[in-house]
């Protein structure tokens, strides 16, 4: 029997990776599929807090194990921007082609060895008795010069892997599941709830 695991998101992109990345053992539910319209202020200064934050705040109003993730981009030559406000850089309403662009925009002079960028992903599982664990997935890279690829969402395009040969824009979902910021973290927190 499948476990329930509520995931503290409204990203159906996301929703839809991580229960690729778990299969058939976990039932995965988004916050728009239990109807929860909390709003939840995520003021923390890092990953690890903003995930905290989320997962705690679900679990209070729900009073069951939560998950919640809080994931983004860094780019070294802008001093780690987006980093923590990848999802609201330029505006949460702004679409990624535009992010994206702004990004290779901003970073046009950066040469070679200066274009190095990571995704981080910090997985926060609060529990309803008070306790609160977290992981962590990053996964390194470099700035693409052009957005290639059409697969994953948000920064994919954007992200290339040098040890590939391609953006993670361009793998196929299963591959970048496997190798994935997200993935990472994701598995080190299944391997916790065992």
């Amino acid at each position: 029997m499948a476990k329930k695991l509520i995931f503290a998101t409204n990203n159906q992109g996301k929703v839809n990776e991580i229960r690729q990345i778990l299969g058939d053992g976990y039932d995965v539910y988004s916050l728009k599929d239990l109807d929860i319209h909390t709003d939840i202020v995520e003021d923390g200064t890092s990953f690890e807090e903003n995930a905290v934050i989320k997962a705690k705040a679900i679990c209070e109003e729900t009073g069951e194990m939560v998950l919640a993730d809080d994931s983004g981009f860094e780019v070294d030559y802008l001093n780690g921007e987006p980093g923590i406000y990848s999802a609201r850089y330029l505006g949460e309403e702004t679409s990624y082609d535009i992010k994206n662009a702004d990004l290779l925009r901003r970073c046009e002079a950066a040469k070679e060895g200066e274009r190095t960028a990571r995704f981080v992903c910090v997985i926060a599982c609060a529990y309803p008795d008070g306790r609160v664990e977290t992981t962590r997935g990053v996964i390194e890279g470099v700035l693409a010069y052009e957005p290639k690829g059409t697969n994953g969402f948000g920064y994919d395009p954007i992200f290339y892997l040098p040890e590939r040969g391609c953006t993670t824009g361009e793998l196929e979902p299963e591959e970048k599941n496997r190798i994935s910021h997200r993935g990472i973290a994701l598995r080190k927190m299944v391997e916790k709830l065992k």
